[in-house]
């Protein structure tokens, strides 16, 4: 008998049995669902298994995933080649074939060869080549407005015969990750600012956290990026990445400025760090971002906000994060004279 797992907008629901699997199904067939043996969440719609009549069907062995279709009217991405280099401060350079095309935000290039074409497009790219019109391109930069980008994205076409090279470098220390969108059901929930480039057909929207002290205090606000399609898409964080796949009902809890992204079937939830004592003097914040599979999550060891904050707090002689002396503690420890 399998075990079902349902997500409504980041709201998770089970595990549940065959027939109450069955009549949530029913009941609800917007959402998402998820069992042993599937690679990622699917959509309830196309999972036959969960309509009415049929008969009960036993987990699959994890060793045989289901594959994963793309969304009704979802165009593929280009093919392209990469490789990453370096290791505090890494950048990623993309090989692309005749007419092959990468996206990428404004500031982020390196180099590219002469015979790449550098074009300036309205939203994130996506459409460039496969139509779309004015209200769709107005609609997708819109959608970067509101996640702090810019209205514009910078594309990159390879117009020679040949291959041809362009290289993107990271904004601070960290780690560049590849991420190909079809292995996660084509849809990854990142922090804002964490995309670097993408292969074209990838993308670039907005997730809003539908509860609202998630949106408060998780750490990334009530939007985050959405990146959609079934393509390369490259991501940087702070430090080192740390990817961990959760298991159906395994919770983990992680610092809210430490998550880089998720797959689109993980909860997403806020819990306190512990008691009033913990809160004011532990220093870790008043909230820790509770995560639950299944699915896969990327964490960051160093978000640009802590690295920031002890910069300025060093720039102005401060104090030690939970310490309760403030200038007292400076004067003990030397750091004022």
């Amino acid at each position: 008998m399998a075990q079902w797992f349902f997500n409504y907008n980041g709201t998770q629901i089970g595990p549940l049995d065959d027939a109450p699997a069955r009549d949530q199904a029913q009941r609800k067939p917007d959402g998402y669902c998820w069992r042993q043996g599937f690679s990622e969440w699917l959509p309830i719609a196309q999972v036959a298994e969960l309509r009415e009549g049929n008969s009960p069907i036993a987990a699959a062995p994890a060793s045989a995933p289901a594959p994963v279709a793309l969304a009704s009217g979802q165009r593929r991405s280009d093919e392209i080649d990469y490789r990453i280099v370096g290791t505090d401060m890494q950048f990623v350079e993309l090989e692309l074939d005749p007419d092959e095309s990468a996206i990428a935000e404004a500031g982020s290039l390196m180099y590219k060869d002469a015979s790449v074409q550098l074009d300036t497009v309205f939203g994130d790219g996506s459409q460039a080549s496969g139509g779309g019109g004015f209200m769709s391109k107005l609609l997708s930069a819109g959608k970067r407005v509101i996640t702090g980008e810019s209205l514009f994205t910078t594309m990159f076409t390879q117009k020679a015969a040949g291959k041809g090279k362009v290289a993107f470098a990271a904004p601070y220390p960290g780690t560049i990750v590849a991420m190909r969108l079809g292995d996660f059901g084509g849809r990854l929930i990142c922090q804002k600012d964490s995309f670097l480039c993408a292969a074209r057909g990838v993308s670039i929207g907005i997730f809003f956290q539908r509860k609202i002290l998630t949106g408060l205090f998780g750490g990334e606000g009530f939007i985050m990026q959405k990146l959609e399609g079934d393509g390369l898409a490259f991501v940087h964080a702070g430090g080192t990445i740390v990817e961990r796949m959760l298991a159906p009902g395994e919770r983990i809890d992680v610092d809210t400025g430490c998550v880089v992204a998720l797959t689109d079937g993980v909860g997403f939830d806020i819990k306190p760090v512990g008691g009033v004592k913990s809160m004011l003097f532990g220093g870790e914040g008043l909230f820790l971002a509770s995560l639950t599979g299944p699915g896969k999550i990327w964490m960051q060891s160093l978000p640009f906000s802590r690295m920031a904050g002890r910069m300025l707090a060093g720039a102005r002689g401060g104090k030690e994060e939970g310490s309760v002396l403030g200038g007292i503690g400076d004067l003990l420890s030397g750091d004022r004279s």
